[in-house]
């Protein structure tokens, strides 16, 4: 494969930084944007940056619903569109979910119709846009139960009426459970591995324990991003569900933290979180059969990377 220009948003975050590296290490042009918002610790996103560089990257501190980028797309061969509002948080407001994943898009699509050398749009959703229980395949009908998912949705079909009205080159992956080094603040594995690290309580919500995900390691979503990147033409105007196809309990990854840490957690049980998914089960059929797409590491394994990620990066360190 030649040498590509490739634009990837969301570049300072878990599974964009990751696939900057992934692209670069393919040897292909790597142009990454992030607004660096407050969301959580801007201090994280910048250490994942500076692995970023390290690699060769670079990364324009930019805000897609507000900033003009058109002077960084010339010549661009692809564009992978992580950049969102992330979470489900009660307290995050409905505007920032329509600025940073509805409004954002649609900004970047104007610009990218009007790229004469892109092939192809590649927009990352989420299993969220499946509702409470995420576990059909790809004609499931959606039925969001939070804000995230509703702007979620919202931007992919923004992308794929492009695709149908205007033969614009676009695919949207349905990304399910992500977890693994560089793990958002907020989420699960690394507020509970920060908790284990300073022997502090852990905030849980009621139920959370049965919730049932397909946790998929942040290595295993880059093999199916560059497994897109390579056959294109293959996925061309679909949507693809990205997850690992065996599933687990919260309360079963809780058990493999506490095993790798050597002792037990201490929680801190909250009622539970309105939108909160109950079950994912990512139907990989598709990908498997367009892309040959095979999910590798097990949930303790990523765990254990993840962890003594945290230990390296983090811990002491912020």
């Amino acid at each position: 494969m030649r040498r590509m220009k490739i634009i990837v948003t969301g570049a300072a975050g878990a599974i964009g930084s990751h696939l900057c590296e992934r692209i670069l290490a393919l040897e292909h042009e790597v142009v990454g944007v992030d607004a660096l918002t407050s969301y959580y610790d801007p201090a994280i996103k910048r250490i994942n940056v500076a692995d970023v560089e390290l690699a060769g990257g670079r990364v324009h501190f930019l805000d897609l619903a507000v900033d003009d980028i058109s002077h960084l797309l010339t010549g661009t061969d692809f564009i992978f569109h992580l950049a969102a509002q992330p979470g489900i948080s009660a307290t995050t407001p409905f505007e920032d979910y329509l600025n940073n994943n509805i409004i954002a898009t649609h900004k970047l699509l104007e610009h990218a119709r009007n790229i004469p050398t892109l092939k192809g749009f590649i927009y990352a959703s989420t299993s969220s846009v499946y509702g409470k229980h995420a576990q059909g395949d790809e004609k499931s009908e959606p039925k969001p139960t939070s804000h995230y998912g509703v702007t979620k949705l919202a931007s992919e079909q923004i992308v794929l009426a492009l695709a149908r009205e205007k033969g614009f080159p676009a695919v949207s992956l349905r990304f399910f459970s992500v977890y693994g080094e560089r793990e958002r603040p907020e989420k699960l594995f690394h507020k509970l591995t920060k908790a284990m690290c300073e022997d502090k309580e852990f905030t849980l919500y009621e139920g959370a324990k049965d919730h049932v995900r397909s946790y998929t390691y942040v290595g295993d979503i880059v093999d199916g991003c560059i497994l897109v990147l390579q056959n294109f033409e293959k996925v061309k105007g679909e949507i693809i569900n990205l997850g690992n196809d065996t599933t687990n309990t919260t309360g079963e990854g809780i058990l493999i933290i506490e095993e790798i840490f050597g002792k037990k957690a201490k929680f801190n049980m909250l009622p539970k979180r309105p939108g909160d998914q109950l079950e994912t089960a990512a139907n990989i059929t598709k990908a498997k059969d367009l892309l040959g797409y095979n999910p590798k590491i097990s949930l303790a394994e990523g765990l254990k990377k993840e962890v003594e990620w945290y230990k390296e990066k983090i811990h002491g360190k912020l």
